[in-house]
């Protein structure tokens, strides 16, 4: 299969940083293509990001520690959060924006963030079945299991036992 044509032209014009923010501008993803020195600009990786999230990728290390690109990628694509710096990995806000639009990166949160109550119930929102990520303080938590199980049976399996035992968690399993 032939490679599409806008993906050549990067490739040929990859050095020429004018070309290489006008194309990211139309679509993000061919940052990929760029020269890996507009890898790490700011402005290009910023406009790429803002055109496709998935471009959150292709940022050079250090810009992926820059908390507007990764809020810009996150809050709309939850799942590029697995991108992000690990530093930003502790950041609540970032992560709960992500949350917002995917439960599923609870995966990859921090284990302080794990253990965060609020975090793991906006994670559980869309996305119940990830509470198996969650602290196992917070697997023993009455109002984490209720929420989930009200939501998905299948999630008893990882609430803790102490919890599984309890009387509510147990009606709502055994409720047809």
């Amino acid at each position: 299969m032939p490679e599409a044509p806008e993906i050549t032209a990067m490739k040929k014009n990859c050095n020429d940083r004018d070309y290489v923010l006008k194309t990211v501008n139309e679509n993000g993803k061919l940052l990929e293509f760029a020269a890996e020195e507009f890898h790490n600009d700011r402005e290009i990786v910023l406009d790429a990001v803002r055109n496709n999230p998935e471009a959150l990728e292709f940022a050079s290390p250090n810009l992926k520690k820059d908390r507007e690109i990764v809020y810009d990628s996150v809050s709309k694509l939850g799942w590029t959060y697995c991108y992000a710096d690990e530093a930003l990995k502790e950041d609540k806000e970032l992560l709960m924006a992500g949350l917002a639009v995917s439960g599923q990166i609870l995966y990859f949160a921090s284990k302080n963030m794990r253990d965060d109550k609020e975090v793991v119930m906006k994670a559980i929102e869309n996305k119940p079945i990830i509470v198996k990520y969650a602290s196992k303080r917070l697997r023993n938590d009455l109002d984490i299991g209720l929420e989930v199980m009200n939501k998905n049976k299948k999630c008893f399996k990882f609430l803790e036992p102490e919890l599984q035992a309890n009387e509510q968690i147990q009606e709502i399993k055994n409720a047809e």
